[in-house]
C-alpha cells in the first residue's frame, strides 16, 4: 500500500510586498479639514467593523472623538494623556466588542493587545513610511486598510506604494462634497475625471540625436 503524498504547504511571507498584496487597501483623497466628515460617511455606509483609527497627534484624536460624538457615533479616544487604567479599559471593551471604534496613536497601539481588528483607518499617514507596514500587519489578509490622504501626505503615499510595488485602489464617496467647493460649480460624477495619481516622468532627450535633427533642418 502506497503512502499518501502530502503536498508541500505554501510558505507565507511577511515582507512589505507580500503583506500589501494579501490585504485589501483603499485610499480616499481629502483635505485635512474634511477628514472628520469623510470618516463619518465611511462609517455610516459600511457594515459595523472592529475599527482602529490611527492619528498622528493627541489633538487629532480628541478632535475626531468630539466630532463623532456630535454625530451619535460611539468612539473612544486614547493617547498618552490618559491614565493606564483608562487605556486598559478601552482595550478590554474593544476586545469584548463592546466598543467598535477606537481612536489612538501608533505608540499607544503597540502597547495594547487588541484582538480581531477588522479595519485600520489611517486618518493620518505616519511620518515614517515604515510605520504604515506595522499598521498593515494588524489586519494582514483578514482585514482592510483605509487611507485618508491630504495633499501634504501624497509624497508618503507614493513611497508606500513604491515599497509595495503596487498602486492602492482609489475609492470614491458618492455625494461627498469638499467644504471649500461651491455646490453650484460641482460637476456630476459622470463628468468627473480622475486625476493621474503620479506624474509621468519626462523622456530624456539624447543630445546626439538632437544635434542630428538640427543639422538636417
Amino acid at each position: 500500500m502506497y503512502e499518501k503524498i502530502k503536498k508541500p504547504s505554501v510558505k507565507k511571507y511577511f515582507d512589505n510586498v507580500s503583506v500589501g498584496k494579501r490585504t485589501k487597501q483603499v485610499v480616499y483623497f481629502s483635505q485635512q479639514h474634511d477628514k472628520n466628515a469623510m470618516f463619518e460617511q465611511l462609517t455610516k455606509e459600511s457594515d459595523s467593523k472592529q475599527t482602529v483609527v490611527l492619528v498622528k497627534s493627541k489633538k487629532n484624536a480628541d478632535s475626531l472623538s468630539a466630532y463623532l460624538k456630535t454625530k451619535d457615533i460611539k468612539a473612544v479616544s486614547i493617547h498618552g494623556n490618559h491614565r493606564v487604567a483608562q487605556i486598559e479599559d478601552a482595550a478590554k471593551a474593544f476586545n469584548a466588542s463592546e466598543l467598535s471604534v477606537l481612536i489612538t496613536t501608533d505608540m499607544i497601539l503597540k502597547s495594547l493587545e487588541l484582538q480581531n481588528i477588522q479595519l485600520i483607518v489611517n486618518y493620518d499617514l505616519p511620518t515614517q513610511f515604515e510605520e504604515y507596514f506595522v499598521r498593515l500587519a494588524y489586519v494582514d489578509e483578514v482585514g482592510e486598510s483605509i487611507l485618508l490622504v491630504n495633499a501634504e501626505e501624497e509624497s508618503t503615499l507614493q513611497i508606500i506604494e513604491m515599497k509595495m510595488k503596487m498602486e492602492i485602489e482609489q475609492g470614491e464617496l458618492e455625494g461627498f462634497v469638499d467644504t471649500q467647493l461651491d455646490p453650484k460649480n460641482i460637476q456630476t460624477k459622470k463628468d468627473k475625471k480622475k486625476k493621474p495619481r503620479h506624474r509621468k516622468k519626462k523622456k530624456k532627450i539624447d543630445p546626439s540625436k538632437e544635434e542630428e535633427t538640427t543639422q538636417s533642418e
